[in-house]
């Protein structure tokens, strides 16, 4: 099969390459996907730069979701058949025409929905059910602040708390993006680059849980931002780790500081999440309420360019390889 290797095992962009490797056989508990589509996620560039290992027994391949058509089934499957339109969450392997994982992980492709669309979906649907409604506890008529609103988590992150019955605050950087986050449904969109963001949100009424995604620089925003119970759940810290928190302002507004990655839980702890992802967000996607945009769709052999693409920030949604 043709795969995307890193010369020299990691490098800027134009490391990635288009090589072979052999086909996978689907091991007990697997199923081997035909992949007509690949999702490009932040990790998949931290990894490229060898900042991001796969966890053990994942493949050296970059891609932790894809959408295809099941091809092979290994011993003890027994939900899915050849033929099935499938989209899965993987540890690694998805720039590549086929992928083996683990059954438990895939979830069924609605009828109308394309292979594009699909692979759009694992990565970002996973991991914002798992902070927004599992760790943030988001209910209904609750008030989500979103950072990075227009990247692929953002704009699912928008969508999902909108069909959960939430209200949505969105921050985003240039009046472009801005627009876009309230075309997604935002209640209120705010550009970084020019609105008071302390004074916007407390006019709004503060919010109850924060998604961020910018780490160190909003750390005090957050802090302020935050109603007295609000959950505060980091995934990621593109500007910097190392954050100053203000305790007593923690413990007064009796705020839950947490965060998580999703790619090195267990393959039982990915299984769980995956029946509740699709007992409670499934629907929404299924009705047509859930549909990340798709910013750009690059072949698999122009992997770099789509990498550069994401690098470049000026993406809204979700950007994907087709095989």
């Amino acid at each position: 099969m043709k795969v995307i290797e890193i010369t020299g095992g990691h490098g800027p962009a134009e490391a990635l390459t288009l090589g072979e490797r052999p086909d996978p056989t689907p091991g007990p508990g697997q199923v081997r996907i035909r992949v007509a589509a690949a999702g490009i996620n932040r990790p998949d560039l931290l990894q490229r730069q060898g900042l991001y290992p796969p966890p053990p027994g994942a493949p050296d391949i970059l891609g932790l979701e894809v959408a295809g058509t099941v091809d092979a089934l290994g011993s003890g499957v027994d939900r899915w058949a050849v033929g099935d339109r499938v989209c899965a969450l993987l540890g690694g392997g998805g720039y590549a025409e086929m992928a083996a994982v683990d059954a438990r992980h895939v979830l069924p492709i609605p009828d109308d929905m394309d292979f594009v669309q699909a692979a759009a979906l694992p990565e970002t649907v996973f991991t914002v059910f798992a902070n927004v409604f599992e760790a943030g506890a988001l209910k209904a008529d609750e008030t989500l602040l979103i950072h990075g609103a227009t990247s692929g988590i953002g704009v699912t992150a928008i969508q999902m708390a909108k069909a959960a019955g939430a209200r949505v605050i969105a921050t985003s950087r240039g009046a472009d993006k801005a627009r876009a986050a309230r075309d997604l449904g935002a209640d209120l969109s705010l550009d970084a680059t020019v609105d008071d963001l302390a004074a916007a949100i407390a006019d709004f009424g503060g919010a109850d849980v924060v998604l961020d995604m910018v780490g160190a620089d909003y750390a005090a925003l957050n802090q302020g931002a935050l109603n007295p119970g609000g959950r505060w759940v980091v995934i990621a810290a593109l500007t910097g780790a190392l954050a100053q928190v203000d305790l007593m302002r923690l413990m007064l507004k009796r705020i839950v500081l947490t965060g998580s990655t999703l790619r090195a839980r267990p393959a039982d702890e990915k299984a769980r999440l995956a029946r509740a992802v699709e007992r409670t967000a499934w629907p929404w996607i299924v009705s047509g309420r859930v549909r990340p945009p798709v910013e750009a769709v690059f072949p698999l052999a122009q992997a770099a360019q789509a990498h550069q693409r994401l690098e470049a920030g000026g993406h809204v949604g979700k950007i994907v390889l087709t095989t």
